[in-house]
């Protein structure tokens, strides 16, 4: 089932008033970890940028640690020829068996689109990958990412749309991200080895640096670790069936890699978990 443009248009419109929290402030929630001057905080801390140069990329992680919840950020992408960058937003706890959920925005020449890939590591494992073109110019404007991450699912959104949805399977043998407190990270980076047409498009020095811009921090259900979560992280809130056609419309039209398809990758047969990918 389609979408009309104008029906689109106010989709979008209304989905992006729909999640109401307290906006984060960059200077209390958050810590710059790597590369020196190249991260900053400004605007009374309510922005963030992270930048790239030939000398190094940056980086910051959040203050605390999560179990479950929602976290919604802002992002506007490196413009113009951002080949061979890549900006990742993601939670991760530490370790060799630690559990992550990412976000990697990587890099094209001027005019080509982003890819937007995402994956799941559970116990130091991932492999789990599927990428997505967007419908919109996410260099333009600030547009909202999330994750919602339950005990029951995880679900990635591009401006309150479902992208993606990876459900908890372990009934039938398959590890799922519960058990590990995660922090939420960002980095900018440089992946010309691979980030762009598989590394044959390498990054162009002469237009660094290279920034990326965050606002408007929210999480909604997550509790810092060691205090138990609220009992709307506990819920299941399934998606309803306009949100199902939304997540459908995406898969159909932007998804451009999905692991679960991938045939020359599994002779054998995909992995158990996506049986049951679909809601």
């Amino acid at each position: 089932m389609g979408f009309s443009y104008k029906e689109f248009s106010i989709l979008v419109l209304v989905s992006s008033m729909l999640v109401v929290a307290a906006s984060a402030n960059f200077y209390q929630d958050f810590d710059l970890t790597w590369g020196d001057q190249r991260a900053k905080i400004f605007s009374r801390g309510q922005l963030l940028s992270l930048s790239l140069d030939r000398v190094s990329g940056s980086g910051f992680r959040s203050k605390k640690e999560y179990m479950f919840g929602r976290i919604d950020m802002q992002l506007k992408l490196v413009a113009g020829n951002s080949a061979g960058t890549v900006t990742a937003y993601y939670l991760s706890s530490q370790g060799p068996t630690h559990d992550e959920i990412d976000f990697e925005f990587l890099g094209n020449l001027s005019g080509d689109p982003y890819i937007l890939h995402t994956n799941v590591y559970t116990q130091g494992k991932g492999g789990r990958e599927q990428q997505f073109y967007l419908w919109f110019d996410p260099t333009r404007n600030f547009h909202t990412y999330s994750i919602i991450w339950k005990p029951q699912h995880i679900i990635f959104l591009a401006d309150n749309i479902p992208i993606r949805v990876f459900k908890n399977a372990e009934s039938i043998g398959v590890p799922y991200p519960k058990n590990q407190p995660m922090r939420l990270y960002s980095s900018l980076w440089n992946a010309d080895d691979w980030a762009t047409r598989g590394g044959l498009v390498k990054t162009d020095w002469t237009k660094a640096p290279f920034t990326a811009y965050y606002r408007n921090f929210k999480s909604t259900g997550l509790s810092q670790f060691g205090s138990s979560y609220s009992g709307s992280a506990r819920e299941t809130n399934e998606l309803d069936a306009p949100s199902r056609r939304r997540l459908r419309w995406v898969q159909k039209y932007f998804m451009i890699y999905n692991y679960c398809t991938d045939l020359k990758r599994f002779p054998q047969g995909p992995p158990p978990e996506c049986k049951r990918s679909r809601f």
